[in-house]
Parts: structure tokens; C-alpha cells; sequence
């Protein structure tokens, strides 16, 4: 879970460094991709989690 809000306040600054700054748009695609990554991480950690449980 660390991971995931580590690489989600990366892809904001990333995000914000690359609208405001000029020249820099492509900080802002690295962190719209970063963004993505982090989401599909969480998401594939989610629904593997809950196959692997045992029923009592």
C-alpha cells in the first residue's frame, strides 16, 4: 500500500511540474503513464488477494 501512495504523489509532481514548466510536457505524459501503472498494480493486488483464501 506504501508503494501505491508513493507512486501516486510521483505521478501528481511529476503531473504538475509538467503543465506548469515549460518545455516539460513530456513529465506530464511519464506521469500520467506512472499514474496508470500504479492503478493496474493496485487493482491486479486486489483481485488476486482475494482468490487465495481459504474457505473455513
Amino acid at each position: 500500500m506504501a508503494l501505491f501512495l508513493f507512486l501516486v504523489l510521483v505521478a501528481i509532481a511529476l503531473g504538475i511540474l509538467g503543465a506548469v514548466l515549460k518545455g516539460l510536457f513530456y513529465l506530464l505524459i511519464i506521469g500520467i503513464v506512472v499514474a496508470l501503472i500504479a492503478f493496474l498494480w493496485a487493482a491486479y493486488r486486489i483481485t488476486t488477494r482475494t482468490g487465495r483464501r481459504r474457505v473455513r
